[in-house]
């Protein structure tokens, strides 16, 4: 099982084995808005002290509103950003040290699948290049070798291997992010970092995109950190889920608890917009009211306190830490589970 929390420490796996990926108090800032006169320059916290263990085989799925800092964790994941503190370990071994030859090396195991096959996509390589790409940067393979690969590669997404010839813009969307996937799978990695991959889509279309990334997980035995603002997407394909907002984790646990009995009041909300009208005991809408705080630094409080419909006065004036409701479910919320109670 997944488990993500805030900026206390990662609980400890229960395995003897390391998780495939652990992450222990993440943090990255940004400017917000440079000094001037003097004055010295203000940051923000995009991502604000988050920790988690990622087991092998096992999908975690990370959810929350534009800017809540899920991209950002994403690409700390990746090593395509770099934090500013915390640590990373992939399998064990400090994921951030790695340099030259031996972070080359390590990563063909985590590649990403990106929010927008058609940009994400090069306009002026054929199909089979792109998916043979990684293959020649690795050096995993070459000449007839590297061409099987791609055909089979082409093949384990769903796709004839005289796509092989073909451009990006000769392609539908659904097939273009099937591409995607499948340069993604070419270096055979451990990990697959999935950045909202179905949002692009047509509903149908995302529905199959979403069965054959299930499909590849159960056959290849990958993890997924698969990144959606949609929660009843991630609790159709994911382990456990954690809700994120404002660069904190805010709930974490498996996704028939956080879906079943959410703990904090913006997971309910969360929740309540992804129900179906249809769905038996589906919960009343909460609507929450723009969110109005300022993005630069964090107040003494709650940072949701300003949206909850069931703050309190304690809520603005002191931080809460993430407790448990069960050893895998937590919330940072000193009234857990009250909204959702109250519907």
């Amino acid at each position: 099982m997944a488990v993500v929390g805030d900026s206390h420490a990662a609980v400890p796996s229960t395995t003897a084995t390391p998780p495939l990926l652990e992450a222990t108090n993440l943090a990255k800032r940004y400017p917000a808005r440079g000094g001037w006169a003097g004055s010295p320059a203000v940051t923000t916290a995009v991502v604000d002290g988050v920790s988690f263990a990622l087991e092998k085989g096992q999908t975690l799925g990370l959810v929350g509103e534009s800017g809540s800092g899920k991209t950002t964790t994403a690409r700390l994941v990746l090593r395509l950003e770099m934090p500013d503190s915390g640590r990373l370990l992939l399998e064990g071994e400090d994921w951030l040290a790695l340099t030259g030859t031996a972070l080359r090396r390590r990563r063909r195991d985590v590649q990403m699948v990106f929010q927008d096959p058609q940009t994400s996509l090069n306009p002026r390589m054929t199909v089979g290049d792109q998916i043979a790409e990684p293959l020649r940067v690795q050096r995993l393979a070459a000449g007839s070798e590297r061409r099987r690969l791609v055909n089979e590669r082409l093949m384990e997404v769903g796709l004839d291997a005289t796509m092989a010839r073909r451009f990006p813009s000769e392609l539908s969307g659904g097939q273009r992010q099937r591409i995607a996937i499948a340069r993604a799978l070419a270096s055979r990695p451990k990990l697959l970092v999935c950045d909202e991959p179905t949002s692009a889509l047509d509903v149908s279309i995302a529905g199959q995109i979403v069965n054959l990334l299930l499909d590849l997980r159960d056959q290849k035995g990958l993890s997924m950190l698969f990144i959606s603002h949609d929660l009843a997407l991630v609790r159709a394909i994911a382990d456990s889920i954690s809700v994120m907002y404002r660069g904190r984790i805010v709930e974490a646990g498996t996704a028939a608890q956080v879906t079943a009995q959410p703990l904090h009041p913006y997971t309910a909300a969360l929740l309540s917009a992804a129900a179906e009208p249809s769905e038996a005991h589906s919960p009343r809408r909460i609507i929450l009211p723009p969110d109005a705080s300022s993005e630069i630094g964090r107040g003494p409080g709650c940072s949701f306190a300003g949206r909850c419909p069931i703050a309190r006065p304690r809520c603005a004036e002191e931080d809460p830490p993430m407790s448990a409701d069960a050893p895998e479910h937590r919330a940072a919320c000193f009234f857990p589970g009250e909204l959702k109670a109250s519907l």
